[in-house]
């Protein structure tokens, strides 16, 4: 029987599972899950503070502005718009220092899409921050429902998961704050496959954190268009012109029926029962970032400073490093002579020169002018790739350094600090929220800020959060200093 004429029930069709799951699960969840969702958003609104200074969501609000108006608060802005735009603009700066969190069973930045949309329709339909906890658990498990459905080929053939996952991920989430029905919650779902796209080519510039933002925009809209009665056919995730075979490929069986020991649950089948067994937030948890670039850079970046505390070399006494690795990481890392700022995130020759030169990395490290300086640029020529073409969950990081004394020293990493098995204790949350908001909060601002952050799951309304994230200029005096620039141009 052809996949697209398959018998169109929720038992057999994984459009129709996860709409159900959406619309029947209930509403309440284990208290770890709840805490992990709690520090999640803590984690993305940290990042989101800084990212609002990034040319790209400077850019991308600046484009938008005069677009419509709304109720959304946009992060370092004092102007409101709508809500598809409000998260536009907030998920592209969460994801513009690519300081943001992954999800395995996805492979995507998934906070950085779901936080912006929740919050964005969240204060739009006045929702409590009960609502928009329970929706990011939601949105969690379709977004790693759906990513072990098409994983891990569809990452490694080049689509940014953010992008696309993150479409469906912010689209359960946003069906979850509307209480659509088992139906509405299908068509939303099966909607937001026409508005997930997002290719790894976008890596190293202004356009890949955008696409974070897109995927939250797209949520809202999916999730809002289902609910006004849009119809959208079920076979978008299975069918035979379904996201399985158009964004894996035409080879989907075939990689399916001969993928052994798939890392994260990525098995390439879509499961309709049991939908929210495990619970996947609870079950993988995340890998929450301490450096401010790829996350493939950071277990070999751990590796490394691990060994310079260990043995106390500097980067004189370093003849060479060879860095042994699953050919995917260096895929994500692509470049090897970094030209620029936002090239240097996805360079893991940059990562391990910073390793090497400072005992701090932070944003500025990512910066034109740290790329350019010639003490970092002449350790990329001693570091040394070697791709394993195995799987990464069958392949781990090792990092050998040669010292010029002749010691040869060598660690092994198999996931970064920061995720389940490595995690951050709250309080290093609370560490990275002060130093992202160091230097562009005042100590008010950032009190006023964390204050409803550290009560999320009980605020009355998710509007005491987002009104926070309105600091910056008035809208005025922004107005007038751009007038002001363009008069002195």
């Amino acid at each position: 029987m052809d996949a697209d004429t398959q018998p169109d029930t929720a038992s057999s069709n994984p459009v129709r599972a996860f709409g159900r799951w959406l619309a029947e699960a209930p509403h309440q969840w284990p208290p770890e899950a709840i805490e992990l969702a709690h520090r999640e958003l803590i984690d993305i609104v940290a990042v989101m503070v800084p990212g609002a200074r990034e040319p790209a969501a400077r850019i991308v609000f600046e484009t938008v502005r005069d677009w419509g108006a709304g109720d959304g608060h946009v992060v370092g802005r004092r102007q409101r718009l709508a809500a598809p735009w409000a998260a536009l603009v907030n998920g592209t700066a969460a994801h513009a220092l690519d300081f943001d969190d992954n999800f395995d069973p996805a492979k995507a930045h998934i906070s950085s899409v779901l936080g912006p949309a929740i919050f964005a329709l969240g204060e739009h339909e006045d929702l409590s921050g009960a609502d928009c906890i329970d929706a990011y658990i939601a949105g969690v498990q379709i977004t790693g429902r759906t990513g072990q459905g098409v994983n891990p080929y569809h990452r490694l053939r080049g689509w940014h998961a953010t992008a696309t996952l993150g479409a469906i991920g912010a689209t359960a989430a946003c069906a979850r704050l509307l209480r659509l029905d088992a139906d509405a919650a299908a068509r939303a779902l099966s909607i937001a496959t026409s508005l997930a796209a997002g290719f790894m080519a976008q890596f190293g510039t202004m356009t890949k954190p955008m696409h974070a933002g897109l995927a939250a925009k797209a949520g809202i809209m999916a999730a809002s268009l289902a609910r006004n009665g849009l119809t959208a056919g079920m076979g978008a995730f299975d069918g035979r012109t379904g996201m399985n075979r158009l964004m894996v490929g035409p080879d989907y069986e075939q990689l399916r029926d001969t993928l052994t020991d798939p890392p994260h649950g990525q098995n390439l089948r879509f499961k309709t029962e049991a939908v929210g067994e495990p619970l996947l937030i609870v079950e993988h948890g995340f890998r929450v970032k301490r450096f401010p670039n790829c996350g493939s850079n950071h277990r070999a970046m751990d590796a490394l400073l691990y060994l310079r505390r260990k043995h106390g070399f500097g980067a004189d006494q370093v003849e060479r490093i060879d860095v042994y690795a699953p050919q995917m990481h260096f895929n994500n890392t692509m470049y090897q002579r970094p030209q620029t700022g936002l090239q240097a995130k996805f360079s893991i020759e940059h990562a391990l020169a910073l390793c090497l030169t400072t005992e701090r990395i932070g944003p500025a490290d990512f910066s034109d002018a740290r790329v350019a300086d010639p003490a970092v640029r002449a350790l990329y020529e001693r570091i040394h790739r070697h791709p394993d073409e195995r799987l990464e969950n069958l392949c781990p990081n090792r990092v050998e350094v040669r010292l010029r004394d002749g010691r040869l020293l060598s660690e092994t990493r198999w996931m970064p600090e920061g995720s389940k098995p490595r995690p951050f204790p709250t309080s290093q949350y609370w560490e990275k929220f002060a130093a992202c908001a160091e230097g562009i909060l005042g100590a008010s601002e950032a009190a006023a800020l964390r204050a409803p952050l550290e009560r999320l799951p009980a605020l009355a309304s998710i509007r005491e959060l987002t009104s926070r994230l309105a600091f910056g200029p008035t809208p005025m005096a922004a107005d007038a200093g751009s007038r002001v620039a363009e008069r002195v141009r």
